[in-house]
């Protein structure tokens, strides 16, 4: 990761102090966090990844650190070596910037506010090492932004229910019945798609994984009571098959195939489906697309953005929902 620079010089800092020779693994870790979070408290940065940043300066930057057994602490061989002197890469600088620029579209949700001391020290470091300034990146790219951010202040105590495994208790609004009922569940997982917040959770009374959007939780209360949880979860192989956020263990997934105009088939190729989407065959004229995913409706509006520059040919059943919203999309236009 790239705020992996931002540690580098830290600990370069550290290692060419003449006040606090020989710091430890453990004073370097403690700096990075007090530098990068604000506080020393430990609980961001661990000891494997100083060994790891260890390794990245020796093979990148030369940096001679030594071990000294007699004083239990880190030292550079060559007592006027720094890795100040050798500047962020044009491509380095760019990149920070990149990302800080996307993760600034989060810096006033109630989760992100905790690290915001943290940006804004990397921001001066990149502008320091660039001299450029930051709002420049905002001149050339602009990234695409939610327009609600209801529901995220509840990411902090479900991340809190999840690492801890806690019982949640939450009201929650279907889309289509639009009835308020009250929810039981363990929270497992935090999923964002299309600028939308969702919870994957154990319901504890329904006794299987579902999925909620975080817009339409309300009074939620996370206790201190363990909850019960699958012991096959896994997050990975439970969205292997999915496009978007629908997701379920009792669904499974189908070989789908379609045809696409030339036109449509140059951005599908850029812009999968799904990640098993292969090219059967190709013309002039179209192509063949097959995948192996399950059929849903974040599967089926995307292949309705297409209109009719995409034809599904199999699964029947998908074949003829498809042909069934067209029918009603005609009615409503009123075409022949």
């Amino acid at each position: 990761m790239k705020n992996a620079l931002i540690r580098y010089r830290i600990i370069d800092k550290a290692l060419c102090d003449p006040y606090h020779p020989y710091p430890s693994k453990q004073d370097l870790r403690l700096a990075c966090e007090e530098d990068l979070f604000g506080d020393s408290i430990g609980e961001n940065i661990c000891d494997s990844t100083i060994e790891k940043d260890f390794f990245a300066m020796r093979q990148e930057y030369d940096a001679p650190i030594q071990y000294s057994k007699s004083h239990k602490g880190y030292f550079y061989k060559d007592p006027d070596f720094t890795i100040n002197e050798i500047p962020l890469s044009e491509n380095d600088v760019n990149a920070i910037q990149f990302a800080l620029s996307t993760l600034s579209q989060f810096k006033e949700t109630a989760m992100f506010q905790q690290f915001g001391f943290a940006l804004n020290k990397i921001i001066d470091h990149v502008n320091a090492d660039s001299g450029t300034q930051e709002s420049d990146v905002d001149q050339h790219i602009q990234f695409e932004k939610g327009n609600t951010a209801v529901g995220n202040e509840y990411l902090p105590p479900l991340l809190t229910a999840i690492k801890e495994q806690f019982v949640a208790y939450f009201s929650y609004e279907s889309f289509v019945r639009q009835v308020r009922k009250p929810r039981k569940v363990t929270p497992l997982l935090l999923k964002e798609y299309n600028n939308r917040w969702y919870l994957i959770s154990f319901d504890l009374v329904k006794e299987k994984v579902i999925t909620y959007a975080l817009d339409r939780i309300s009074d939620l209360e996370v206790s201190d009571q363990h909850g019960e949880k699958p012991m096959q979860f896994d997050p990975d192989l439970f969205f292997k098959h999915s496009v978007g956020i629908t997701a379920s263990a009792d669904s499974h997934p189908e070989k789908i195939s379609f045809t696409a105009s030339s036109i449509a088939t140059r951005y599908i190729n850029s812009q999968p489906f799904h990640q098993s989407q292969q090219m059967i065959s190709t013309s002039s004229e179209s192509s063949t697309f097959e995948l192996f995913a399950l059929v849903s409706e974040e599967l089926i509006r995307a292949i309705l953005s297409y209109a009719g520059e995409i034809e599904v040919t199999s699964p029947t059943s998908l074949r003829e929902e498809i042909i069934s919203r067209i029918q009603k999309m005609n009615g409503r236009y009123k075409l022949l």
